[in-house]
């Protein structure tokens, strides 16, 4: 199991479901895979320790988790470990209001006691990594004074390692994806933080779309994240992931799907339903003659059996035609 943090993916909310994970991990075997954001709350009260569910392939694998209650953080991140995972993941970088009116997320950052409160408690009950997701600072609290001293705050705490998403949250008049979009991608800041705390890993995320952009990332900082693009177009991370794991074999497309087909229909014999297995296909050829069709190929899919039987038929008609196989990446 790989545990270097070079290449992850983000924590994305109606996405990185276990579905997915199985997927990309296929497609990146070397990355490191977080879960949806989880409300500690949801597993403390509400009981839903299926949301902890993943297939052992998924390692290495970490559970974010939300909320700022340290106690039920604690037990949260205790049910995590127990359950298989690799590193509790403290969600301190989401905008959106629900998240704001459950007191945690990015308007944690103007509460950097507290965050530390929660990692130092996690760590006490778990001997797995606690680590940090966060933004570059929230509303005016945006200066690269304020990002080095919220940093220095949780790392006393014990948390080393710590994933920024380059650009500051607004908490009121933007939406989830407008803060993903509008405010200013700040490379520099992270890369200084860096360098003022070199004893961290320090991950960056946000605005990474190209192979030569995230190379030049690396030249400053330990790790990049992949959020929307490694979703929409997983083959990046798959190119990515045979340029910086010195030894990973080429991956192709079609036997990516060979291998995911095999997994849904496990699936589906266990009752999942297939219009939520599919979801990550969409982008698999992204950039190809064709893509269009795909989509709507898999748009139009019916449920169960019969659809997974049409997918099986497509996959067929690839492996017999005489157009080569499509390489993610090649040596």
């Amino acid at each position: 199991m790989n545990l270097n943090r070079l290449l992850s993916v983000a924590p994305m909310m109606e996405r990185t479901d276990r579905h997915c994970r199985y997927f990309l991990k296929l497609i990146s075997p070397n990355s490191w895979l977080y879960t949806e954001m989880i409300t500690a709350s949801a597993l403390t009260d509400g009981g839903r320790l299926d949301l902890l569910k993943f297939n052992p392939f998924e390692h290495p694998v970490a559970l974010q988790l939300g909320g700022s209650d340290i106690e039920k953080l604690s037990q949260a991140a205790y049910l995590g470990a127990k359950a298989g995972y690799d590193e509790i993941n403290l969600n301190v970088g989401c905008p959106s209001s629900r998240v704001q009116s459950g007191r945690f997320g990015a308007s944690l950052m103007a509460e950097p006691a507290t965050v530390a409160s929660c990692v130092r408690a996690m760590a006490r009950i778990v001997d797995i990594p606690i680590t940090v997701k966060t933004r570059l600072g929230i509303d005016n609290l945006d200066s690269y004074e304020f990002l080095h001293e919220f940093v220095g705050v949780i790392s006393n705490a014990g948390c080393r390692t710590v994933m920024i998403h380059a650009r500051k949250a607004l908490l009121a008049g933007l939406s989830p994806k407008q803060n993903r979009e509008i405010p200013p991608l700040n490379y520099e800041r992270v890369y200084r933080l860096k360098k003022d705390y070199p004893s961290l890993e320090i991950i960056l995320n946000g605005g990474l779309e190209a192979e030569a952009k995230v190379l030049e990332v690396l030249k400053h900082v330990d790790g990049v994240m992949l959020g929307r693009q490694a979703y929409n177009n997983p083959c990046l991370l798959g190119r990515l992931d045979s340029i910086l794991f010195e030894g990973s074999p080429p991956v192709f497309r079609e036997n990516v799907l060979e291998k995911y087909l095999l997994y849904i229909s496990r699936e589906l014999n266990d009752g999942t339903p297939l219009n939520i297995m599919i979801r990550p296909l969409f982008g698999l050829y992204k950039g190809c003659p064709g893509s269009k069709a795909w989509r709507c190929f898999l748009g139009e899919l019916p449920g169960g059996e019969q659809g997974y039987e049409l997918l099986c038929e497509f996959h067929q008609t690839l492996l017999q035609s005489r157009v080569p196989p499509l390489k993610l990446a090649s040596r």
